[in-house]
């Protein structure tokens, strides 16, 4: 039994060697070595407490960041955005399992529909591209992946978002909630990939504390 105890007590120690923190410097931004960005200009900010955010404008069509230094298959992904009380003008969110520019994962929210009771159910969206994108996914499953957030963050602020990634099901939690405001199972063939900021058609939006695990 001693013998089982240490044996387990060693297991766990490796895990915990083994799971990797990765805090992805968004102060280089503009570095194409680093970050590739696609129909978006994205720009490092630093505040007056060193907390660096990036900001990436608005434009026609889906804007992605890319980071280019992991390949990302299971874990967490956290991070704080900030998009815009402004209806269709505010879709904001994160991409994994990314293949290319058209390739990707993602899980995006709708500031704008936070404190509107009868748009909240389209609050935070799952999607899937190029396949699976949100209209395809509300037309043929309706409800199923998108959701009201809880609890409800003011929609001209930062908030926080968890993105937990265990193929093939991704939980999204927001401002450290306990229980998920999405959870559901992803449609796509790929299972890794790098990962992103993304930003929808012409929207902006505002990142900063990326940190993942995995």
């Amino acid at each position: 039994m001693k013998k089982t105890a240490i044996t387990l007590l060693g297991f766990f120690c490796m895990a915990a060697l083994w799971a990797q923190t990765i805090k992805p410097d968004l102060s280089a931004i503009e570095d194409k070595t680093e970050w590739k960005v696609y129909n978006r200009n994205a720009v490092a900010v630093t505040e007056g407490n060193n907390v660096t955010y990036v900001l990436m404008d608005a434009a026609q069509g889906d804007g992605l960041a890319v980071y280019q230094d992991l390949e990302f298959e299971n874990g967490t992904i956290e991070f704080d955005v900030k998009g815009r009380d402004v209806m269709q003008r505010s879709f904001v969110g994160v991409a994994f399992h990314i293949q290319d520019e058209n390739t990707f994962n993602a899980i995006y929210f709708r500031p704008f529909n936070f404190k509107k009771p009868e748009r909240a159910g389209h609050s935070v969206q799952y999607i899937s591209h190029p396949e699976f994108t949100w209209q395809k996914l509300r037309t043929e499953f309706p409800e199923q992946f998108e959701n009201p957030v809880h609890p409800v963050p003011n929609p001209e602020d930062y908030f926080h978002a968890r993105v937990e990634v265990n193929w093939p099901s991704v939980k999204v939690f927001v401002e450290n909630a306990s229980i998920p405001s999405l959870d559901v199972q992803m449609k796509s063939t790929f299972k890794k990939g790098k990962i992103g900021f993304w930003v929808g058609n012409r929207s902006d939006g505002t990142f900063k504390n990326l940190v993942v695990k995995q």
